[in-house]
């Protein structure tokens, strides 16, 4: 990354908070809030435990035009995308005389199915006459992407990434390189919203969705006990700026897109020995001029089951050598559930701000670690952090590596 990119907003819509203050206190406290799925349609299903987003309003923050032809992802898109607008300080004034000098990029791996499955219940119950007209764009991964650049004016780079999970980090790359290009600023993330039971029976299929009954024992990956993760909804999304730009308008900065790479290991499980994450890790630290031992802190994908984890562990540990053993490792997700693509945003959100605050955040419900990796668990930890790893792996063989550097020390108000 020559233009040096940065984080200069950052917009959370999670299971344990809406906003980045609200998150990182839930976060960086260790809490956990899975819990036993409500949703109207589930009790049936074999899934019994995920991260909800309760008490979110979608109304108070999003027009009504825009709520009704759009899914529940997209809600979580257009209120995060505020957000980090709002952190960054960046209003429609700033870009109405270049409209085309800010774009959007988001990432999607499950779609709008909340807003599919009623309007499908209409075609068979009711007939043709009652679905309604937005059923041809809602579901679409690409919605919060258009809804998000329509809403707020921005006629830049816009586009929509699908590389299974890991595109919640491969999407800052697509950001990145549109500025790299020339634009000023992009919106950026991934939101989810895959707890309708149209959704759920879908992921039924998927090796390694936990059923387990007790949320506390639900989700423990790096664990002798891990027996797969549970989902989640909501997300996350960035302001990312030109540094020189982000500057000249006195923004501060949350933390430097440093390091981007990506693989692409099979298509039916994990790459069982780590080697295509590990290419991506390297590939990564390369672009970022960063020596595996300036890693502090790694953010793990934590798939959660034996085989999973014991190739992320192999990854780690051959691309950051002995260092690998001894690097903090965390995954906060074991208290919020795994968002999919959202689960890299929300990764990448709490990177930001445990670089930010100096505290490697816990990883929530796991404790009899069985592996060589020094997962920080129980509490949070402080420590001079200064580069953040992060990584995604998707089930059919995506892998992507995200490096981030601390910002500049700057009182935010």
């Amino acid at each position: 990354m020559t233009t040096r990119t940065v984080i200069t907003g950052i917009g959370v819509v999670a299971p344990n908070g809406v906003g980045a203050d609200a998150f990182w206190k839930a976060t960086q406290s260790g809490l956990s809030v899975l819990d036993r799925v409500t949703r109207a349609g589930c009790e049936h299903l074999p899934l019994r435990v995920a991260g909800e987003v309760r008490g979110f309003d979608p109304g108070a923050i999003v027009e009504d035009r825009f709520l009704v032809q759009t899914d529940r992802f997209t809600h979580h898109a257009l209120a995060a995308a505020d957000l980090a607008l709002e952190d960054a300080r960046l209003g429609r004034a700033d870009y109405e005389a270049d409209p085309f000098s800010v774009g959007v990029v988001t990432a999607a791996g499950s779609g709008g199915g909340e807003f599919g499955q009623r309007e499908l219940q209409r075609l068979w119950d009711q007939g043709p006459r009652y679905v309604g007209p937005y059923q041809s764009i809602a579901w679409f991964y690409a919605a919060s992407t258009g809804q998000i650049s329509i809403r707020r004016g921005l006629k830049g780079p816009c586009g929509v990434v699908a590389s299974d999970e890991a595109g919640g980090l491969d999407a800052f790359a697509h950001a990145a390189r549109a500025i790299r290009q020339g634009s000023r600023a992009m919106l950026v993330g991934a939101t989810e919203a895959p707890l309708a039971p149209y959704s759920i029976v879908c992921q039924l299929q998927y090796e390694g969705l936990s059923t387990q009954d007790e949320p506390e024992r639900a989700y423990r990956p790096f664990t002798a006990k891990a027996c797969g993760y549970v989902p989640a909804e909501g997300g996350a999304m960035f302001l990312v700026e030109d540094e020189t730009a982000a500057r000249r308008r006195g923004a501060s900065v949350r933390a430097e897109l440093a390091g981007h790479a990506a693989t692409f290991s099979g298509t039916r499980r994990p790459d069982a020995a780590g080697e295509g994450l590990a290419h991506a890790i390297r590939g990564a630290l390369r672009e970022a001029g960063c020596a595996p031992e300036e890693i502090d802190v790694v953010f793990a994908d934590a798939l959660g089951t034996p085989e999973a984890d014991a190739a992320e562990v192999a990854a780690i540990a051959a691309a950051l050598g002995g260092h690998g053993r001894k690097v903090p490792v965390t995954a906060p997700k074991t208290g919020t559930g795994r968002a999919y693509c959202a689960a890299a945003a929300l990764d990448t959100a709490a990177a930001a701000l445990a670089l930010e605050h100096g505290i490697v955040p816990p990883t929530p419900n796991v404790f009899d670690v069985c592996h060589d990796l020094d997962v920080v668990t129980g509490t949070a930890r402080s420590a001079d952090l200064r580069t953040a790893l992060v990584l995604s792996r998707g089930r059919m063989g995506s892998n992507s590596a995200l490096v981030l550097r601390k910002g500049p020390a700057v009182p935010r108000s």
